[in-house]
């Protein structure tokens, strides 16, 4: 089984979290299962598949958050690294 890269992420509040790849196939999957009938991205279903399978410490849900802006900072960068968009200039420590 391959070894599957990490990275630690710290927001902007000073909040620290680890990152996972979960593999190409369950980025695929992602990315389908967080889209709506006509492709558009559900912002629910995208979080929740991030909470799921990327962000692995601490395990959270979408309500252990205290603000929407450190919510949507944390997911975004998720997704940022499981696309590979963060490879230049990021704000973690890759593994």
């Amino acid at each position: 089984m391959p070894s599957f890269k990490q990275k630690n992420f710290e927001s902007k509040k000073g909040n620290k979290y680890k990152f996972q790849h979960p593999g190409v196939r369950i980025v695929s999957k992602i990315n389908d299962s967080s889209k709506n009938k006509h492709g558009v991205v559900m912002e629910e279903r995208l979080a929740e598949e991030m909470l799921k399978h990327v962000i692995v410490e601490p395990k959270m849900k979408i309500d252990d958050f205290e603000t929407y802006k450190e919510y949507s900072e944390v997911i975004n960068a998720a997704y940022a690294f499981i696309s590979g968009e963060d490879e230049d200039g990021d704000k973690g420590d890759d593994q």
